[in-house]
């Protein structure tokens, strides 16, 4: 079968960012429903969300094997089957244990998602020598929002769950099935030291460790925004009800038209600058912001961090995947522990002291992962995506 063109290869495997968004929006956008029918307290509710970031976070081991006997392409297609397979045990589990097992079926295949189509993202840009991480990655929030947009219109005709999640079934069915054929049959580059043919899970070096810690640390600055800037906004700052949710549009709006234009920042200034000063402005917008107080200076403040954290996960994922897939299996779960972690440190914090001294930890975060960023071997600049 002959190698697909550039542009064919970035949207099928942009297809399945898309899909690993729209199928997480579908099930978390109806967990008020899935509350109500499995009677369910807010700390149940809780821990299935926690199910799911335990299972993509444990996924490690499981997604280091599997990417080494499957590939990335076979794996891509495997995980999108069990995805939706999950999705229609979602709607039909009979009792919490169930629903527990469930979500932690979904985050194993999350994670084992993730990997393969990063995998196929970084061998993208290995193959062709062009950037498209970043556009990649902005396509997951896009299918976050198609799946906001279709709750919102099935839930007009039908609160009916199961009939709701049969539909983005289908709708998921079809993006594997039609990206499928435009997908790289790639050989992973091996890691440093590794032995050809090696089987084995190998120790991870220094240098992954590093990534894994920018990973890890980015995942606390990007995520925390999401779970805390509410909070901060109606609690410190006083805003309204109607203002307090704007925290969380900001970083939403900014995280994704940096994305956009993030790919060709690093091919002016190179993968590494571009984390290192991205995560310094993310630092500093919440530094400067938090002592002015004020909403205006909030948003600001959160308009920063959206903008410099962007690019960090496309960039340390590219980085990660130079480095064979036992590196980026591990720097992925090392991600989710951070995203998993992140808004519990900043609760930790808060209650010791106050959600302000908690919002600056999201600036020591980011210091953390510009720290990291420094030692990390970056690849050099490569040529642009085109369109």
């Amino acid at each position: 079968m002959p190698a697909p063109s550039f542009r064919r290869a970035k949207w099928s495997i942009a297809a399945f960012f898309c899909f690993l968004g729209f199928q997480y929006g579908t099930w978390v956008s109806r967990l008020p429903a899935l509350k109500t029918r499995l009677d369910l307290g807010a700390g149940e509710v809780g821990l299935l969300l926690m199910a799911c970031g335990a299972g993509a976070a444990a996924s490690f081991p499981l997604v280091a094997v599997l990417m080494r006997r499957l590939g990335s392409r076979r794996l891509c297609l495997a995980s999108a089957v069990c995805l939706v397979a999950v999705l229609a045990a979602l709607s039909a589990v009979p009792d919490y244990p169930l629903a527990i097992a469930a979500t932690c079926a979904d985050g194993v295949a999350v994670g084992c998602l993730n990997v393969a189509m990063n995998a196929q993202g970084a061998a993208l840009e290995r193959r062709y020598e062009r950037t498209a991480m970043s556009r990649l990655h902005a396509t997951f929030s896009a299918g976050l929002l198609a799946a906001a947009l279709l709750t919102s219109g099935v839930t007009t005709l039908t609160a009916s769950v199961p009939a709701h999640f049969a539909v983005a079934g289908a709708l998921l069915l079809l993006l594997p099935a039609v990206a499928r054929s435009g997908l790289l049959t790639h050989t992973e580059p091996q890691a440093p030291g590794e032995p050809k043919r090696n089987r084995r899970l190998t120790r991870p070096s220094w240098t992954t460790l590093l990534m894994g810690c920018a990973m890890a640390f980015g995942t606390i600055t990007e995520g925390a925004m999401n779970d805390w800037s509410t909070l901060y906004l109606k609690d410190v700052v006083k805003a309204s009800a109607t203002v307090a949710p704007l925290g969380i549009a900001v970083v939403s709006v900014m995280m994704l038209l940096a994305r956009v234009f993030a790919d060709r920042w690093r091919t002016r200034w190179g993968d590494g600058r571009v984390v290192r000063t991205g995560s310094a402005v993310a630092a500093a917008g919440l530094v400067l912001a938090l002592p002015a107080g004020g909403v205006v200076p909030a948003l600001l403040g959160f308009a920063c961090v959206g903008l410099g954290a962007a690019a960090i996960t496309p960039c340390v994922y590219v980085a990660a995947a130079g480095h064979g897939s036992d590196a980026l299996a591990l720097v992925a779960a090392m991600g989710t522990t951070g995203l998993l972690a992140g808004p519990a440190l900043i609760g930790f914090v808060a209650s010791a002291t106050n959600l302000t001294l908690g919002m600056a930890t999201v600036a020591a975060s980011a210091l953390v992962v510009t720290l990291a960023a420094t030692w990390i071997p970056w690849r050099g600049r490569v040529p642009a995506a085109a369109g």
